[in-house]
């Protein structure tokens, strides 16, 4: 006879209060633990984004004003310096033409500046608006690099001023070398056929700056370029959180000029006293532009505060006391068109 066994199962049990409680605030570390990390992680990748931000807006506002400068002078085939003078197409201003202009004459005669600048004026001029006291102002003058009609180039629009260039010996020994106007109507010189209408260039006048916002109140320091239209200057943004602009010009002084600057100075307007047809001819002989631009994160980094003095050029930028991240980018901008003409 055999005899079975009955095994019981163990009672049930469950958590006690305390292995509960010991539990939950083992969660509760981990839980925090790992906000912490995702926290940390969200601001260091915001941080890293800001960064990359202002890298981008302060390296392409030196693109931007180092490859205007390099292209500052260019006439399309005309080239001043095979002209006898005296030329009346190419009168010399005896004073500096107010950057602002927009007729024809004081164009015509600006022509032959091809940069001009205030290094931090007293005032804005009156075609920009919100201009930030403390910075300099840039005039850049050049032709389209592209004529009329080339795949890619603007249209002609009405209004606008263009320059002509003749090709024609007969124009020429008459002394049109060019036309420049906005009447399209007198847009007249030929090619080297002396029949073929001759290309026509677009000139164009940029005026570098920084405002005060990107849009009205928002208090974003902003890169800003105002272009010359029909009779009118237009601004367009180009770079936010670019908060300075100091430039320095390298003036080929020597007598005959030889391309190379001789000296740099933050202003040719008033470089050894000069009177203004010497300041003028200084502003004509500028052939390299050293290009300082201070930028900031677009927001502000908690935690942080700029207590940095910035140095730009010959002007120092006290330190700001705030919690926005800045950096200062430079660069040297050679005027080609200015240093082939002063070449010997």
């Amino acid at each position: 006879m055999s005899t079975r066994r009955i095994t019981l199962a163990p009672p049930a049990r469950g958590y006690t209060l305390i292995e509960l409680m010991v539990s939950i605030t083992i969660g509760l570390i981990i839980l925090a633990a790992l906000v912490t990390l995702f926290a940390g992680n969200s601001r260091e990748r915001g941080e890293i984004e800001r960064a990359n931000e202002q890298t981008e807006n302060g390296r392409y506002a030196l693109q931007v004003i180092g490859d205007d400068l390099r292209n500052a002078g260019y006439l399309g085939p005309f080239n001043p310096g095979t002209v006898a003078a005296p030329n009346p197409q190419l009168t010399v201003p005896a004073v500096q033409p107010n950057i602002c202009a927009t007729d024809l004459a004081t164009l015509t005669g600006a022509m032959s500046m091809p940069v001009q600048g205030l290094h931090i004026p007293n005032a804005a001029p009156a075609c920009l608006a919100d201009w930030k006291a403390g910075t300099d102002i840039l005039v850049v003058r050049r032709a389209s690099t592209c004529a009329v009609g080339t795949a890619g180039c603007d249209p002609l629009v009405g209004g606008d001023v263009y320059l002509q260039v003749s090709g024609c010996s007969a124009e020429y020994a008459a002394g049109n070398y060019f036309a420049f106007d906005s009447n399209l109507g007198n847009l007249t010189l030929h090619q080297k056929d002396c029949v073929t209408n001759a290309l026509q260039y677009q000139f164009r006048t940029h005026i570098y700056f920084i405002a005060n916002d990107d849009k009205a109140g928002d208090n974003i320091p902003t890169l800003m370029r105002a272009e010359l239209g029909p009779g009118v200057f237009t601004v367009v943004p180009l770079a936010e959180g670019v908060q300075n602009l100091q430039l320095e010009y390298g003036l080929d002084t020597a007598v005959p000029t030889t391309g190379a600057p001789a000296v740099y100075t933050a202003d040719p307007n008033a470089y050894l006293g000069c009177v203004p047809a010497t300041c003028v001819s200084y502003w004509r002989n500028t052939v390299a532009v050293k290009v300082y631009v201070l930028a900031r994160n677009l927001t502000q980094t908690q935690g942080y505060k700029d207590t940095k003095t910035y140095t730009l050029g010959v002007t120092a930028v006290p330190a700001f006391n705030d919690s926005f991240k800045r950096h200062m980018y430079s660069t040297v901008a050679v005027l080609y068109n200015i240093v082939g003409r002063n070449s010997p």
